[in-house]
């Protein structure tokens, strides 16, 4: 089902963002125990359930974050993201997943800084790549982000 080392890794967190892949519907039901979900549908995923969308953009700490999945794109990379998403100058942090490999790296666009942050994966082990989630931390409008290695 869902990792106790992820629980421990999420410990405090306000809100989880699912960057799609959920799998199991069960698996969103666990995170909402931990705290808010906002997830996206992958390409495992059936895009008519309700509780999950194509992409979604939210308010974090004064910063606009948007999330999407990234099959969208074909093989996404943080510049085709960048280019796809951030280009208008709108978007400060990009959240992806697909590909299952852990990124966190800053694109420029538009004259600004985006933060762009695959978190892994932290489901089944996929293409003999280390599980790992994402914690974000936004203070003053300023995001930190810190991979953490789950077993």
């Amino acid at each position: 089902m869902l990792r106790p080392s992820v629980a421990a890794a999420f410990a405090g967190v306000d809100l989880i963002v699912h960057g799609g892949d959920v799998g199991r519907m069960g698996v969103l039901d666990v995170l909402a125990q931990m705290a808010r979900v906002v997830a996206v549908f992958g390409n495992v995923d059936d895009p008519r359930d309700p509780r999950l969308a194509p992409a979604r953009t939210i308010a974090v700490g004064g910063l606009t974050l948007r999330v999407s999945h990234g099959h969208e794109l074909g093989s996404p990379t943080p510049a085709r993201l960048a280019d796809a998403y951030a280009a208008d100058g709108t978007v400060d942090i990009l959240v992806f997943g697909h590909t299952h490999r852990s990124v966190v790296t800053i694109e420029r666009r538009a004259g600004r800084d985006i933060l762009v942050v695959n978190p892994g994966a932290a489901g089944p082990r996929r293409f003999s790549l280390p599980c790992t989630v994402a914690v974000l931390t936004v203070i003053d409008r300023v995001a930190d982000v810190r991979l953490v290695a789950i077993d």
